[in-house]
């Protein structure tokens, strides 16, 4: 019970007007679901013999046809004995013929045209499609572009009239709470409606390097795939992409593309049939506290350059490895994920402002971006440290920060198989307890530089060292590379 003294105070008044859910979903559901599609593709293979067919992902009663085959026998080898069985008859030389598997999901109308968007795994190398409307028209489709990246696919379909399309919505002014409508095809039963509240936005599910996704309740099952997902205007805000789920059934857990990522995309598979994003040309990594800390950023921001490209924008325009990236034509970093997406979005051929971090200071370069499937032909991200004094002594070793090290000799490169390009200093051991074993620093990589600094010889690194905590540094900044040369950024604690 709560007294007059215990008194909470109240929230404060809301700044619009609470949007209450209907009192039915109905009228929505019935305007938007013409434009909502089911769309079922065909892969037509050669296969020998009575194999199992290789059922594309959310194929309805997947798990049924998987489980009959099993207990007849993959290949054609039935059980034993009992009339009939493969076992029992004469074997036969294995014939070539043609098998014929099937998936079937969701999609929508974007263009009265006949514009249909899905995602790619929906349709994936399907040699027929057919795009299924509510009122049970059937019409092929033809393939006018598909993107790996961010599973989308657009199709064509031909109609002697004007097709019921939906238009897109501001995804970015969505909110977790908000109501939303997912309109589908679940294990191919047909048109189906299910509502929820978006739970939360820009999700990383590790699918792709643009994941952003948009999380659900409203029930989104295997089929679903490439079908809607509203807001209660009617605009498509996301694309019904992947579940979370340990027995692939709705949980309460699903993910859609938004639309803030989806129509670019589609936009240029319209246009050219392929996409065309931005490339910088650097590998990145992501800001912890204890690199923050090193770089002097004041707080874990931004995006960390690795490696620069040789042949990428980056190395022309003057970043530099070591350099943070906050802010990319206009937006800011705010970890290492964001520069992906942003630079993807950014026209080919755009000059943009980049503000970086560099030894504390910042600056600001002009880059003219390329095109990153091209750049993605040729990329080799290579690291050039700059030339320092030559090592005291090869041979001598010296314990750094929890590492044992020594020069790089002859004898280390063969042991650890170590490029003949890469320079530095190699860990030969890393104390068990360490930070530096925290960090998963092994024996075998060679440390490139220390507080951006290049270092040629252990005893170049304790004096950096040194010098970084006589500066007052809690960590050491450290290039480190494995035996190929591929390098990243770790933070390791100066003791």
């Amino acid at each position: 019970m709560v007294t007059p003294a215990q008194t909470i105070a109240p929230l404060p008044a809301p700044a619009q007007p609470p949007r209450n859910a209907p009192m039915s979903f109905a009228d929505l559901a019935e305007r938007l679901s013409p434009a909502v599609v089911n769309i079922s593709a065909a892969t037509t293979v050669e296969a020998r013999g009575r194999t199992l067919p290789q059922l594309p992902p959310g194929t309805p009663f997947e798990d049924l046809f998987e489980e009959f085959f099993n207990r007849r026998g993959q290949g054609g080898q039935g059980g034993q004995g009992g009339p009939g069985a493969e076992g029992n008859r004469t074997p036969q030389p294995p014939q070539q013929q043609q098998r014929r598997s099937n998936s079937l999901g969701s999609g929508f109308v974007i263009d009265p045209s006949g514009i249909v968007v899905t995602n790619n795994h929906v349709i994936g190398d399907a040699n027929d499609i057919t795009v299924i409307f509510a009122d049970g028209t059937r019409l092929k489709a033809e393939v006018i572009g598909k993107d790996t990246k961010v599973d989308l696919a657009v199709l064509r379909v031909k109609s002697d009239k004007p097709l019921p399309a939906v238009p897109f919505g501001d995804a970015e002014a969505i909110r977790p709470g908000d109501w939303v409508l997912a309109i589908g095809n679940p294990f191919g039963l047909g048109g189906s409606v299910t509502a929820g509240i978006i739970s939360a936005r820009g999700r990383n599910i590790d699918s792709g390097p643009y994941d952003n996704y948009i999380q659900t309740d409203a029930s989104i099952n295997k089929g679903n795939s490439g079908g809607p997902l509203f807001n209660m205007a009617g605009e498509v805000i996301g694309i019904n992409t992947a579940i979370l789920s340990p027995t692939g059934g709705s949980v309460g857990i699903g993910f859609a593309v938004p639309a803030s990522t989806a129509a670019p995309v589609i936009d240029q598979l319209r246009q050219f049939g392929e996409t065309r994003r931005g490339w910088l040309g650097v590998r990145i990594q992501n800001v912890d506290e204890s690199t923050a800390e090193a770089l002097a950023l004041g707080s874990a921001r931004g995006a960390l350059v690795a490696g620069i490209d040789d042949k990428g924008p980056a190395k022309p325009a003057g970043l530099e490895v070591g350099d943070v990236i906050v802010r990319f034509d206009g937006r800011e970093v705010k970890d290492s994920r964001d520069l992906p997406r942003i630079v993807a979005s950014t026209p080919v051929g755009k000059s943009v402002e980049v503000t970086v971090v560099r030894k504390g200071q910042e600056l600001k370069r002009s880059v003219t971006l390329g095109r990153l499937e091209e750049g993605e032909a040729t990329r080799q991200a290579s690291v050039n440290p700059p030339a320092g004094n030559a090592p005291e002594s090869p041979n001598a070793t010296r314990r750094v920060l929890g590492l044992e090290l020594s020069g790089v000799t002859e004898e280390l490169r063969k042991r650890y198989n170590i490029k003949d390009t890469v320079k530095g200093v190699v860990v030969t051991r890393v104390e068990p307890n360490s930070n530096a074993a925290d960090k998963r620093i092994q024996a075998g990589e060679v440390i490139v530089e220390v507080g951006q600094e290049a270092v040629n010889s252990p005893a170049d690194m304790a004096r950096r060292v040194e010098a970084l905590k006589k500066e007052g540094r809690r960590s050491a900044l450290l290039l480190v590379a494995n035996t190929q040369g591929e390098v990243r950024f770790v933070a390791v604690t100066i003791e």
